[in-house]
């Protein structure tokens, strides 16, 4: 059958289309997204402003035609951080229904750390051992570790590299001062929590998804993604050690010339690297392996283990 998931994330809302039936690997066939950085609309009530929810609308009533228009059966539809942080979120999700007919499932933010843990456990399988997954979205940073598939610690953290840009580094060339007090309040965040996964031992592997996460690694120098799912690529401390100040010295147009940077992410970047230092830093990762699963597989999987015999 065709599955469609709409992830209204906190950078983007993202319409996958995949061919999936129960116990089969789930093949895309179809995606698209469009930026619209809710976590930077949010005005200083924290609530999001009739022209971010005005295009949220929009860019949800589009994406409904799109998966008519793919054919998809079943079209799965949640939010993460960004909606359910919004102090007008109730309005926004009840805008969103009246519109368009949508009811978006609101993600709470363990809920979001353990479906991208379970993608993560299915693309490894059981031979990874215990696994340590991390992922940086534009809102949060999840963290989970287990062994089976549903996690035995899973949080997350209001650390998003969206969040974070437009909270901690104005301006296009930041401040080295403005670049020491985030990495301060990141790792002072991080290593609140350090102590709820260190209990369960050393992890057999880790992992990451996220676009941020995929971005370091690419100018770390991991393979580009026109070569494939199944090539390996890789993260080392080491390299990102390095990358942090040079990011620090560069504008947003300086880094979107670097390799697998998008000019939509590169502002967020920095913010991004801090906390994927921070991460490894403080959970004493030498070397993490990207995952090209993430949230949305996962939420596609949950769907179809729960459904009735197809």
């Amino acid at each position: 059958m065709r599955l469609g998931v709409l992830d209204v994330g906190s950078n983007t809302v993202h319409l996958l289309v995949v061919d999936a039936h129960r116990g089969a690997r789930p093949l895309p066939a179809y995606k698209h997204k469009a930026e619209l950085r809710l976590a930077q609309l949010l005005d200083v009530r924290g609530a999001i402003g009739p022209e971010g929810v005005g295009q949220l609308v929009d860019t949800v009533r589009e994406a409904l035609q799109t998966a008519e228009d793919k054919g998809v059966e079943d079209l799965l539809t949640f939010a993460t951080s960004a909606v359910r942080e919004a102090s007008n979120a109730d309005d926004v999700l009840a805008r969103v229904k009246r519109e368009t007919g949508v009811a978006l499932t609101v993600l709470d933010g363990e809920e979001e750390a353990r479906l991208t843990f379970l993608a993560a456990r299915r693309w490894f399988g059981w031979s990874a051992g215990r696994l340590l997954v991390l992922d940086i979205g534009g809102g949060s940073l999840e963290i989970a570790y287990g062994l089976d598939e549903d996690p035995d610690a899973a949080v997350s953290l209001p650390l998003g590299a969206g969040r974070l840009t437009a909270a901690w580094l104005p301006g296009d060339l930041p401040e080295q001062a403005d670049v020491k007090a985030l990495r301060k309040h990141v790792r002072a965040q991080i290593a609140r929590v350090v102590g709820e996964f260190s209990r369960f031992g050393a992890p057999d592997h880790v992992v990451a998804t996220s676009k941020t996460f995929r971005q370091l690694a690419r100018i770390g120098g991991a393979a580009r993604s026109a070569e494939g799912l199944y090539v390996q690529r890789e993260l080392k401390r080491e390299e990102l050690e390095g990358w942090v100040p040079r990011l620090a010295g560069m504008a947003a147009d300086e880094r979107a010339k670097l390799p697998g940077v998008s000019e939509g992410r590169a502002g967020q970047l920095l913010a991004g690297a801090v906390v994927a230092e921070g991460a490894m830093d403080l959970f004493g990762v030498e070397t993490l392996e990207i995952c090209p699963w993430a949230l949305r597989e996962g939420v596609i999987l949950r769907h179809l283990d729960r459904m009735p015999g197809m």
